[in-house]
């Protein structure tokens, strides 16, 4: 790629601050604007030089090359100050487009595990070759000799349809995101699109029934725990160690593969890693070495330990997700209480979702429920936290006023699940604690 002057509407987004990322360790010159509240992606943009400005029509310049946000429309006073100059404007998914033609390129996909999946693969293929990764925690890599691209293929109003990659792994195929897509057809024929897109191949989980009917011009393969799976895993030991599993492609043995990750999830993800690394013919040793040594994403399941209490932060915010997220919690600390404090993301995913929110939330032993955190596009619905608590038994409505009821649980497990602001929850809970 020429060298640019890259100008970011909106660089402190996770996926805008790891692209501005990439783009900066491959040469180019890279800014960006915000807004001036703190936020977890600028430490590492400050860290390597990139400016963040207020935002300001003012900043724009002759011979930027100005990259929008998927937050900002074309309205924007940046954005009309760069079609004023004559700069060329292009959005996120578009210049992610760019480096997707440039590499043997891996889009991740999925209505849920895109993040974890992404930085699973990124972290096994960069300790083999040179690799660019572009993960959804806000974490970029870019290097000039690159051979791989892997990066995180968003469904969400249709940005992952600007991408052709050479590879597509698809982790599910789930109705979520109620306010662009209608129904589970609609996100099914988005992932068709996608995929007619995809040049070499797509690794799809075996047991997802939307995934089994795509139509595509490539192979699929399908990875799974079953015999009948192109890539299936048996065997497998789930310990509070992480997860031991054999692995086998159409009956060929490929070794045994061990990670230190939690939930049936993780050896699905681990599986998915090991199909587009062994098409790619990388040494399987050095495949079982890169899984063994990941430890794991920014805001999944990360935990830390305050006195005896052990907290875990996780952006589970759909029923799947957050039944994978007890799941995992169940798996490392199984003699210990799982007690779950949940927010609950827009009105009209709760809203879709109530039985099955409650459903997977009964997992926990105790569930507290804090008010529900809207959106930009959503400030207000026909549904209240109020709603779910009466769904399961024993649960709990909580705020930051209340917080005080979580230390009743003493020597347990307190898992912040949300993709609000759920952290100010955490925050205070861990201040009470100290």
């Amino acid at each position: 790629m020429e060298q640019k002057h890259y100008y970011f509407i909106g660089i402190k987004g996770t996926g805008m601050a790891a692209l501005a990322e990439v783009l900066f360790d491959l040469g180019h010159t890279v800014e960006g604007s915000d807004i001036e509240k703190e936020t977890f992606t600028q430490g590492p943009l400050l860290e390597k030089g990139i400016q963040i400005h207020p935002f300001d029509p003012a900043n724009l310049r002759a011979g930027m090359t100005v990259v929008k946000g998927n937050a900002f429309g074309m309205d924007h006073p940046e954005v009309q100050q760069a079609l004023a100059l004559g700069l060329p404007v292009q959005s996120y998914p578009e210049t992610v487009e760019e480096l997707v033609q440039s590499y043997t390129s891996i889009g991740v996909a999925g209505a849920h595990g895109k993040t974890s999946t992404t930085a699973l693969l990124s972290h096994v293929l960069a300790g083999v070759a040179p690799t660019n990764y572009l993960i959804g925690d806000g974490e970029g890599n870019g290097q000039a000799d690159a051979r791989f691209f892997a990066f995180e293929a968003d469904e969400y109003r249709d940005h992952f349809l600007a991408y052709h990659p050479d590879y597509a792994i698809m982790t599910n195929v789930d109705f979520d995101h109620p306010d662009y897509f209608a129904d589970l057809a609609a996100v099914q024929a988005s992932f068709e699109t996608y995929g007619r897109q995809v040049k070499k191949a797509i690794f799809a989980w075996g047991d997802d029934p939307s995934l089994r009917q795509l139509k595509v011009d490539v192979p699929v393969y399908y990875y799974g725990t079953k015999p009948t799976d192109d890539f299936y895993a048996v065997d497998i030991q789930r310990t509070p160690a992480g997860s031991t599993f054999t692995a086998f492609y159409r009956g060929k043995k490929l070794g045994e593969f061990t990670v230190h990750l939690y939930g049936e999830h993780s050896v699905l993800n681990a599986l998915a890693v090991i199909a587009v690394a062994y098409l790619e013919q990388v040494d399987l040793t050095e495949i079982q070495r890169e899984l063994a040594s990941f430890t794991g994403v920014k805001r999944r399941f990360a935990e830390h330990k305050v006195g005896e209490a052990t907290i875990i932060d996780d952006y589970a915010h759909h029923p799947s997700e957050i039944k994978a997220t007890l799941d995992a919690a169940r798996q490392k600390y199984p003699d210990k209480e799982i007690v779950a404090v949940f927010q609950p993301h827009t009105y009209s995913r709760l809203q879709a979702y109530l039985t099955e929110f409650g459903q997977s939330l009964t997992a926990a032993d105790q569930l507290y429920v804090t008010p529900i955190f809207g959106s930009i596009r959503e400030a207000a619905g026909q549904i209240s936290s109020a709603d779910l608590i009466k769904l399961v038994p024993g649960s709990k409505a909580i705020d930051l006023d209340s917080i005080d009821q979580l230390l009743t649980h003493h020597n347990a497990v307190v898992v912040f699940m949300g993709a609000g602001d759920i952290e100010k929850y955490e925050d205070a809970y861990v201040a009470r604690l100290q």
